[in-house]
């Protein structure tokens, strides 16, 4: 009964009290100051631990640093291997090139001293052409000007013959001893006829007329010689045309071959 009868006492109502802003700033500094002063009390009482602290951090850095140096060194290394054999076989190839350039270069130099020589010899040869060349015309314009001059004197005596034997023939030799052409066989069997040493005298004779008395062409002695002395005459003459188509032909070869030279 006596609880029942019991009751609790009304409480007021009072206004809360709001502490000042200044006061709550000094209590959360004062508490944060309280949680950390464990910590800051231990590090101010153990300096050892900054060193630890700060060798473990310089290791990590350390550490770090170590691993991107040996990457870098692999790195360069895997490049000296890879470019080392590439610049062996430059090197390699270089002095194939090389050596193939000297041989080149020394059959360059024996090939132009070569050149040089067969130039030089060959103006030495184009000068000896020349030379011989002219010295051929020379001698063939000689050669045509004495068969062109004993062609002619031939033609003639031969010419002088034939009137000759046709006037002895027909009785008129002392007719024919008044032409030119006698006094043309005159000279001729004087001077180059070869004839034995009677058969001139004889020719000379009638050519002469020394008796005056005239030639009677039955006994046929002089006639006999003239036609003698014609045919070879004409014989000479056909030898020498041929000779001078033979030599006119080989100077024609020479001149052809030294101009292609």
């Amino acid at each position: 009964l006596a609880l029942a009868s019991w009751k609790r006492p009304r409480l007021l109502k009072q206004p809360c009290a709001i502490p000042p802003l200044g006061k709550m700033r000094v209590s959360t500094v004062a508490a944060a100051f309280l949680l950390g002063a464990p910590g800051a009390a231990a590090s101010a009482a153990n300096p050892m631990r900054k060193v630890v602290t700060l060798l473990q951090n310089m290791q990590t850095t350390v550490t770090d640093e170590g691993k991107r140096e040996q990457k870098l060194y692999d790195e360069f290394m895997c490049y000296c291997h890879s470019s080392g054999d590439t610049l062996a076989q430059g090197i390699e190839a270089a002095k194939e090139k090389i050596e193939t350039g000297t041989a080149a270069i020394k059959e360059s130099v024996e090939l132009k001293a070569q050149l040089e020589g067969d130039l030089k010899a060959h103006k030495a040869s184009r000068d000896e052409g020349k030379e011989t060349m002219a010295k051929a015309k020379a001698l063939r314009e000689k050669e045509a000007e004495a068969h062109a001059s004993f062609k002619a004197e031939s033609e003639t005596n031969i010419a002088a013959i034939k009137k000759a034997v046709a006037a002895l023939e027909k009785g008129a030799g002392q007719s024919f001893l008044q032409t030119p052409s006698a006094g043309l066989l005159r000279s001729y069997a004087m001077e180059k006829a070869d004839l034995p040493d009677a058969s001139r005298e004889d020719l000379l004779s009638f050519l002469s007329d020394a008796g005056g008395s005239g030639y009677a062409p039955q006994s046929g002695e002089i006639t006999g010689i003239l036609k003698q002395l014609g045919d070879e005459m004409a014989a000479a003459l056909e030898d020498a045309v041929k000779e001078e188509q033979a030599a006119q032909e080989n100077y024609e070869e020479l001149m052809a071959a030294k101009t292609k030279e």
